[in-house]
């Protein structure tokens, strides 16, 4: 059995597509009755243009039976969140911006389903007018998106996770958003922790968690989707050329 993990997408659905495609030709067997599966760690949503088509091509997988476990992100929880009650902050935002910000990209995420937006629109009408436009079922789907997924030795988690606490009492807070304090443990977990949310220029490996975000959503440099394949332990990024192993204390080149 072969775990594949996606980072952060971001409404980016070509780069989606090429990530499926390495794994297709990687020889991955994720289809119905296949050993193998698909992890994508979050943040579906925001940012880049198609955040509709993204939602659906999620659904669609798994509604043809292919083995895909799909975690819930910060900015999926934003954009749930909206929907339910026009929530617009998080304590975690410290600069205090609302998702509707272009930096946190929710209006990117509303026009993906042909909500209008722009500086005359009233939170209270974009809330009504999303909560008219985004599908039943794609509210669904967010609603039902796992904080985290426990594969062996391996645990797949949008943000990362405070260190010393036990699996079951880690705070959503933390799950969806954590970055100083994760990753000022240098210590074992007791995992190797998979996780995306905070980018890196190539995927990274630091002994006790593998950082696969590498900056999907963001105009200010390479956008790349990442995708690593797991054989136990074991990690290899997926690239146009095939594998390439990642070993501690390495960044993919």
């Amino acid at each position: 059995m072969t775990i594949y993990a996606i980072g952060d997408i971001h409404g980016q659905i070509d780069l989606l597509d090429g990530a499926l495609a390495r794994i297709a030709a990687d020889g991955g067997r994720d289809g119905p009755g296949g050993p193998d599966e698909v992890i994508f760690t979050g943040d579906l949503v925001d940012r880049g243009p198609e955040a509709r088509a993204v939602i659906d091509r999620l659904i669609t997988g798994r509604a043809e039976g292919r083995n895909w476990t799909i975690l819930l992100g910060n900015h999926d929880r934003m954009f749930r969140r909206f929907l339910e009650n026009a929530r617009l902050d998080d304590p975690a935002i410290k600069s205090g911006a609302p998702w509707t910000h272009y930096r946190l990209g929710g209006c990117a995420t509303l026009e993906s389903y042909g909500v209008a937006t722009g500086p005359d629109r009233s939170v209270a009408d974009l809330h009504a007018e999303a909560r008219e436009k985004v599908p039943q079922a794609h509210r669904d789907f967010l609603d039902g998106l796992p904080l985290w997924a426990e594969r062996d030795a391996l645990l797949f988690v949008h943000a990362g996770i405070r260190p010393g606490i036990a699996l079951e009492a880690q705070d959503e807070q933390d799950l969806v958003w954590i970055r100083d304090e994760f990753y000022a443990e240098t210590g074992p977990h007791p995992w190797l922790i998979v996780h995306g949310h905070t980018i890196v220029d190539e995927v990274s490996h630091f002994g006790n968690h593998i950082d696969i975000d590498t900056g999907a959503g963001h105009s200010d440099g390479p956008r790349f989707l990442s995708t690593v394949a797991f054989e136990g332990a074991d990690c290899a990024v997926l690239t146009s050329a095939g594998r390439v192993p990642l070993a501690p204390g390495q960044a993919a080149e």
